[in-house]
């Protein structure tokens, strides 16, 4: 499965690219789309975000996209923002037929650190030490990322780690049926 991280933002929305197969991750890459100009308006950086990930979602080919969910921001207008850049990316990917998985951003901490609220440095550390990736580069919005893409990969495991489990369970229940 390969999957497209994104960490949205009105100036900046990092994006990251990994591949989960048979239960181990690949880096593909990761970038920043920097959309913030002074002469820019937020309708017209809206719509960079969404056609560069739509350039990003046509070259990397993912079939899935993972997305910072919106929190509280120090204002209700850096919210909105966020929330508005949030929105162009998941238009991007619906729009090529994404299924789309939103995640917090302590979820993610807790994933790829262990502890929800490890510093946006250390979650960079522990993605160059998961992916085996030591060139990273680009900043904490690619970091940020590809730890989305981390995350999903890491739930889509879990989901059918439970699901093979209950699978089990349900034939072995229906053999000790068919004994009886």
């Amino acid at each position: 499965m390969r999957i497209l991280g994104v960490d949205p933002g009105s100036r900046r929305t990092g994006y990251g690219c990994v591949e989960f197969l048979a239960g181990k991750l690949r880096y593909i890459e990761h970038g920043t789309l920097f959309v913030m100009q002074k002469e820019k308006a937020l309708e017209d950086r809206l719509y960079a975000i969404y056609t560069e990930l739509t350039k990003i979602i046509e070259k990397l080919r993912p079939e899935v996209m993972a997305i910072e969910k919106v929190f509280f921001a120090k204002s209700a207008l850096s919210s909105l923002k966020l929330g508005q850049a949030q929105a162009a990316a998941i238009v991007a990917g619906k729009a090529a037929s994404l299924s789309v998985a939103q995640y917090s951003p302590t979820e993610v901490k807790k994933v790829v650190g262990g502890y929800g609220q490890i510093a946006k440095d250390r979650v960079f550390y522990m993605v160059k030490l998961l992916l085996s990736e030591p060139v990273l580069q680009e900043g904490l919005d690619a970091s940020d990322a590809l730890a989305l893409a981390i995350c999903h990969a890491y739930a889509v495991r879990l989901q059918l780690g439970l699901s093979k489990k209950k699978q089990s369970i349900s034939e072995a229940l229906a053999h000790k049926a068919v004994k009886s």
